[in-house]
């Protein structure tokens, strides 16, 4: 069975889809491509089916990072499946863990993205760059990135425990 990551914003168009991209290139080239399973939700439903926002996808191209993506729901089965949910923002974290917490779902299955970075304080989010111009999301992918190698550290060593 594969370690299964499921990264979480609100809409499933922005910060959660960019963060799915960077981590699958991030575990492929850290030699866990086979071994993980990267994919991404929101907590809401509003775009459900849509692809990313033309500007996660131009920032992406632009780093050089790929993404085929429809906008999907978090479903509350996902919390047995993932042995990991990445939140970007604490808005979010909180929904996670109140509904983790009533399927019996270990807390600590719900982290923070920028929890991983070694640079942030520990409640850091991903700002949603939804209402802003293009240099928003090219911070937040710079945040993802940061936070990246934290996550790859933590699956890595998760699998060999």
């Amino acid at each position: 069975m594969p370690y299964v990551i499921t990264c979480v914003c609100l809409g499933n168009i922005c910060r959660s889809p960019m963060a799915e991209a960077v981590l699958r290139q991030r575990f492929v080239a850290a030699g866990l491509g086979d071994d993980v399973v990267v994919d991404s939700a929101g907590t809401g439903a509003w775009h459900v089916g849509n692809d990313a926002d033309p500007r996660t996808l131009a920032t992406l191209a632009a780093a050089g990072y790929d993404l085929s993506h429809a906008a999907r729901k978090f479903e509350p089965e996902w919390l047995e499946r993932s042995q990991l949910i990445l939140a970007m923002d604490r808005e979010n974290h909180s929904a996670l863990l109140a509904l983790a917490e009533r399927h019996d779902v270990p807390a600590d299955h719900v982290r923070l993205m920028r929890s991983f970075d070694p640079a942030a304080a520990p409640d850091a989010e991903v700002p949603d760059p939804y209402y802003g111009g293009r240099d928003g999301f090219t911070d937040v992918l710079h945040m993802i990135e940061s936070a990246a190698d934290g996550v790859v550290a933590h699956v890595r060593a998760e699998l060999t425990a």
